[in-house]
């Protein structure tokens, strides 16, 4: 019988005629594009296709991330049958600046008696030191969750240092076994586990997994030119999650719903694109960077840069000016066709400040880390930071504008809040 050129869909009730669930020629077209997806986001981070999950966003790579840490504990054999002195709730360690995705989800688990939580201060440099994770490490600790880089002052966490601290402290404490393993891969000796979230650090920084050292890592298309609107879920092959939502048993079963095909395929080519152009663009908006602050400083206002100024990503300029509140310069910026943001786009409905800034301002025991504040003038809670955020479309003569902008605006703020 001759094969017929002609398609009749008759599968309506599948949702989408790409269903990569589907047996039929269609689906297992979109199973084939899906894989390959998969195989670049996966080359890319120097990982296996089977360690790579595809989410909604990056919010949920990093509820699957912790939560599902957390239900694989819970779903073991009960740590009570190893005897009273294992009898502990497992033991989750952040930092205070971390994304409310990360940070709330910690606390929502604390506040239901799931977990034990430590969340560890960064310096007043908005960086967090490996010594201090290390100190917190103890018998129950199943995962340390530390940003790549934070989304509001830009600093980049020492993640291979961290990475280090947890190696060496599961090195000397293989005997010390306090979790039951859940799924044949699960080992006592996998936890603590090391989880990143490396959404804002996807343009910027070397994304490889086994140079890194983590275990999880969390990814977002909402971050890159031109991708689509998914989350990736970097996991470990000998790490154990259990799916914090029901369903179907799509994304290797962690990740129920039908995978969004066209988003996953222009993230793909979106960081495919990142990776081509990485260090030259890295470089362009360094030196856009480093003019930004030049020119602030020629200007004479009393301001202060959040954060390391070395140790940072290259696109974030977050300064904080004595006096003025943040959220008014927005507002003045915006009127003049200027867009930036005064804190986390997550926070923005909240009526408090920062509480990125503040957790650096807690950290300042004396003097200042950098800028132009005169001595003695402390940092203004009220006034958070004002975050400038550069990208492949920004120019000189943006920053320019910018500048000159800004100093008119200061000029005519300053003699109300003097």
């Amino acid at each position: 019988m001759a094969k017929s050129n002609k398609k009749i869909y008759l599968d309506y009730a599948a949702g989408v005629k790409a269903n990569p669930s589907s047996i039929h020629v269609l689906g297992l077209k979109a199973k084939k594009e899906l894989e390959n997806a998969r195989r670049d986001v996966a080359n890319i981070l120097s990982a296996r296709p089977d360690e790579i999950i595809f989410t909604s966003g990056g919010t949920e790579s990093n509820n699957l991330a912790i939560q599902g840490i957390i239900n694989t504990v819970k779903a073991g054999p009960s740590p009570k049958a190893q005897g009273p002195a294992l009898a502990r709730i497992p033991h989750i360690i952040t930092t205070n600046i971390e994304h409310p995705s990360v940070l709330e989800t910690c606390r929502m688990l604390k506040r239901r008696g799931l977990v034990e939580l430590s969340i560890v201060s960064v310096e007043s440099n908005g960086i967090v030191d490996p010594k201090k994770i290390k100190k917190e490490l103890k018998k129950n600790t199943v995962l340390v969750s530390v940003m790549y880089a934070n989304n509001e002052i830009g600093t980049v966490q020492p993640i291979r240092e961290i990475a280090k601290e947890i190696r060496h402290y599961k090195k000397f404490n293989l005997s010390k076994k306090v979790w039951p393993s859940h799924g044949e891969s699960q080992a006592f000796s996998t936890f603590p586990l090391f989880h990143t979230d490396a959404v804002q650090a996807v343009n910027y920084l070397d994304l490889n997994v086994e140079k890194l050292g983590v275990d999880l890592l969390s990814l977002s298309g909402s971050k890159i030119e031109e991708a689509g609107r998914v989350g990736v879920l970097y996991k470990r092959k000998s790490v154990s999650l259990v799916p914090i939502l029901g369903g179907g048993d799509q994304e290797m079963g962690l990740r129920p719903g039908t995978e969004n095909l066209t988003e996953i395929f222009k993230f793909s080519q979106a960081l495919k694109l990142v990776g081509k152009e990485k260090v030259k663009e890295i470089k362009r908006l360094k030196n856009l960077q480093d003019y930004f602050l030049k020119k602030l400083k020629i200007f004479n206002f009393d301001f202060l840069v959040n954060g390391d100024l070395k140790e940072r990503l290259p696109n974030n300029i977050n300064v904080t000016f004595s006096k003025i509140p943040s959220d008014l310069l927005v507002l003045e910026l915006s009127a003049k066709g200027i867009m930036a943001s005064s804190k986390s786009a997550c926070k923005s409905s909240k009526k408090e400040g920062s509480y990125v800034i503040e957790a650096i301002r807690k950290a300042e025991s004396r003097g200042f880390p950098s800028g132009n504040f005169p001595e003695g003038n402390p940092r203004d809670d009220e006034n958070g930071g004002l975050r400038f955020s550069l990208g492949n479309k920004t120019t000189k003569a943006d920053i320019d504008y910018t500048i000159k902008t800004l100093s008119k605006i200061l000029q005519k703020l300053k003699k109300w809040y003097n």
